[in-house]
């Protein structure tokens, strides 16, 4: 641990010493189960916790139709609890000195009212967050309304675990005291692939993973890459949606053939995908994290995303891929024009990134949450992000 003053300060609290309250028990509040969080619930169960996972739903439908998996957290206690008596009874029976991570703020369903009890109960609860999409006169009435929540709700709150590289700041000007905001990210599944070699070929290939849908704009990259068709590349697309007739005419017009439609697959086979591919591009107009990038750094596949997604600070830390404006269209076709002159990376350069890659993996998650945790409950300062560590 990088930490040694957390970890015997977080032990000392989580037996009771110095007069802290004990922090046993943590709790997990999401409409459904996740890969962005489940992961993570394990990593902590593993570090000694009792870990509860409560969802709404065990699977959202449309996550089903991308080939996302049901998962069952392993030594996780997982609870689906759809209805208010459901929870009011969880809540009476968590320990006093429990500690709940909830899910968002707003439009979050049952976990609302979660929130709500824990408050009565005067439990600890931190929101998990993501960034908000806060453009036009409709971003103008989520930051009023947030604003107006956090007013609300700030004196139950212990904290905001803030996702993507926006999303601290944002917090931060709807009202919440810097100090109760802590940056934080979706920590996924350890990765454990064979990379060496899986790439052949004297053609620099892409590919992008996601739904086709407007906010990805997935039309935005094959546009940039019709600029760059002196180039020797490939392009391999993942995903479905209601565009992708029209993608797909866009595609043959503008690449032909360099575009192989992959359609859905189940996430493990996404990441075999990501793994073989030279770069990853995620354009979206917004992305709360684009845990897909996170995904392929841990493959040693450098990314190219827009600032609009949460995961950018993490794309400029790895020194690979990089970032663009999301309305700085030039920006991007020049981006990928450096990508593929660059070339390939090599297999000395993927291990390493992978290798750095690993802060981003529920192993480094749990533990940078018991870090947090320790800190919240002590004097000592918070631990600085994963990816930030130099």
């Amino acid at each position: 641990m990088r930490f040694p003053q957390l970890r015997d300060a977080f032990l000392s609290v989580s037996r009771g010493g110095e007069g802290a309250a004990a922090i046993d028990d943590v709790w997990f509040w999401q409409r459904a189960v996740s890969p962005h969080m489940a992961y993570l619930a394990e990593a902590l169960a593993q570090r000694g916790f009792n870990v509860v996972y409560v969802t709404e739903i065990a699977l959202a439908e449309d996550r089903e139709r991308q080939g996302w998996p049901m998962l069952e957290p392993r030594d996780v206690r997982l609870v689906v609890a759809p209805t208010k008596p459901q929870i009011r009874d969880l809540i009476e029976g968590a320990a006093a000195g429990s500690v709940h991570l909830c899910q968002g703020l707003m439009r979050n369903g049952m976990v609302a009212y979660a929130q709500s009890r824990l408050a009565k109960r005067g439990l600890q609860q931190w929101v998990l967050m993501e960034t908000v999409k806060d453009s036009g006169i409709s971003g103008l009435l989520r930051r009023l309304a947030y604003q107006y929540s956090f007013f609300v709700k700030k004196s139950g709150i212990q904290g905001v675990l803030a996702i993507g590289h926006r999303t601290p700041d944002w917090v931060g000007d709807r009202g919440i005291a810097t100090a109760r905001i802590v940056p934080f990210a979706y920590f996924l599944k350890d990765v454990c692939l064979d990379i060496s070699g899986v790439r052949v070929g004297a053609r620099y290939n892409f590919v992008f993973v996601g739904q086709f849908v407007k906010r990805k704009r997935l039309s935005l990259l094959l546009d940039a890459l019709s600029e760059l068709r002196d180039y020797d590349f490939g392009l391999k697309v993942i995903g479905a949606g209601p565009l992708e007739m029209e993608l797909r005419r866009m595609g043959l017009k503008m690449l032909g053939d360099r575009v192989e439609w992959i359609g859905v697959v189940p996430m493990d086979d996404v990441l075999n995908h990501v793994a073989r591919a030279d770069c990853l591009v995620l354009p979206s107009a917004h992305d709360g994290w684009g845990a897909v990038v996170s995904e392929a750094l841990m493959v040693g596949t450098p990314a190219v995303c827009s600032d609009a997604c949460g995961c950018a600070a993490v794309v400029t830390s790895s020194g690979y891929g990089g970032v663009f404006g999301t309305d700085d269209y030039r920006g991007l076709v020049c981006l990928l024009r450096t990508v593929i002159s660059r070339g390939r990376l090599i297999d000395e350069e993927r291990h390493a990134l992978a290798a750095w890659a690993r802060c981003l993996g529920a192993t480094r998650g749990g533990e940078y949450l018991q870090e947090i945790l320790a800190a919240s409950n002590t004097e000592h300062s918070r631990p600085t992000p994963p990816w930030a560590i130099d």
